[in-house]
């Protein structure tokens, strides 16, 4: 498959990893009007070190500067625009349509995305803001396969569309949702969204406060707000075909490990060198609730299995760093593995391949039956190459 695959990156050890597992672009957060929590934004400096690591593989770096604006932050957005061109950004990622009038006047020389927060859904909205000189759209997420393929016969041939295929889908209209701002007055459309749809609810009968009913009779609470996840990678050929020409993964508030797992397996299959039932087991891997086609193809499918609770299939070990003089492997360590353990590797080089921990040794080269400190450096045996951005994991389920 021709399309481009983009990765999200709320780190610069999310950039590293999703470069190193086969992304052709990666979208990241900066300092000013992006749609995440401060904690995924980038520096300047951090972007700039992002930029070069793309372009010298290749590679491209999208910065998000999706919130809709006050006023008081359009006249930010020249400056901004224009550091972000110098350090190296290929292009913004815009919701506002007053940001993007103010970007295209003075940063004309920045590409300009529009970003899925714009609700974009039919052709005439993309020829408008291809004439506004826009160089590419993301799609609303509410249109289906049929739709997309109708505007694109309907648009010019020079502006690009993008569309999301992977990770957690909102339960507002691409995204536009009052519900934080209601409950615990953080706004999800100014980047601090407290998720309230991922919560637990129970039904209260008005004249009975103190009696609370559970939606769906089960041994815990039902997220009944909560969607299930998308999963697009069985009809990829399908988007592509529709002219589909980026297929965004969502997450920038994810692991290492989640970008890992998600690039690896739509990148293994994009290419050719995995099968679909292989892929999709490998996406299991990772955290997320129940799947689903999204709107594709009509209307999202009430599931009645859907618990709206996350499920994985592997624990997230440890990151390989580098090889000691012994030939051991060092390892970053991120949740508690022991001698006599199968770990699994999850590398862009190969599937399916794992091995029994025969030794671990600590930082002072002591031996140990157990890594139980998240983040230390403890070396491990292995019975074949592995390579520095390769990550292990045990299986749980």
């Amino acid at each position: 498959m021709k399309a481009e695959l983009l990765a999200p990156a709320g780190t610069l050890e999310c950039v590293k990893t999703a470069l190193y597992f086969g992304a052709d672009a990666v979208y990241c957060g900066g300092p000013l009007l992006q749609l995440r929590a401060e904690s995924s934004a980038l520096s300047f400096d951090e972007i700039e070190f992002a930029a070069s690591l793309c372009h010298k593989m290749g590679k491209k770096l999208y910065i998000t500067v999706n919130c809709f604006a006050e006023n008081g932050e359009i006249p930010q957005l020249k400056d901004y625009a224009s550091r972000l061109k110098e350090i190296g950004a290929d292009a913004l990622i815009v919701s506002d349509l007053g940001a993007i009038a103010e970007l295209r006047e003075k940063c004309p020389e920045m590409d300009i995305h529009v970003s899925t927060q714009a609700n974009t859904m039919n052709y005439r909205t993309v020829n408008f803001y291809r004439d506004m000189g826009v160089k590419r759209v993301v799609l609303g997420r509410e249109m289906t396969l049929k739709q997309i393929e109708e505007l694109k016969g309907l648009i010019h041939s020079d502006i690009e569309i993008e569309a999301f295929v992977h990770g957690a889908m909102c339960m507002a209209y691409s995204g536009r949702c009052l519900l934080s701002s209601f409950l615990t007055n953080r706004s999800g459309n100014r980047g601090e969204c407290s998720q309230p749809c991922r919560w637990n609810y129970y039904l209260v009968e008005e004249k009975r406060g103190n009696m609370h009913i559970p939606v769906i009779e089960d041994a815990g609470a039902t997220a009944i707000l909560s969607s299930a996840d998308l999963k697009c990678i069985g009809f990829l050929d399908r988007l592509e075909n529709a002219g589909v020409c980026s297929f965004k993964i969502e997450g920038r508030m994810k692991s290492p490990y989640y970008v890992a797992t998600v690039i690896n397996a739509y990148r293994q299959f994009m290419d050719g060198r995995a099968g679909l039932k292989v892929c999709e087991e490998e996406l299991n891997c990772a955290s997320h609730r129940p799947y689903s086609s999204g709107f594709y193809f009509g209307d999202v499918k009430n599931d009645p299995n859907n618990d709206g609770l996350y499920r994985r299939t592997c624990d997230f070990i440890g990151i390989v760093c580098g090889k000691t003089e012994k030939d051991e492997y060092i390892i970053e360590m991120r949740n508690r593995f022991s001698v006599g353990d199968v770990l699994e590797v999850l590398s862009p080089n190969s599937l399916g391949r794992s091995f029994k921990v025969e030794s671990i040794r600590g930082e002072n080269g002591e031996s140990k039956n157990a890594a139980v400190l998240v983040q230390e450096k403890i070396a491990v045996n292995c019975p074949f190459e592995l390579e520095s951005g390769d990550i292990l994991r045990k299986r749980i389920v």
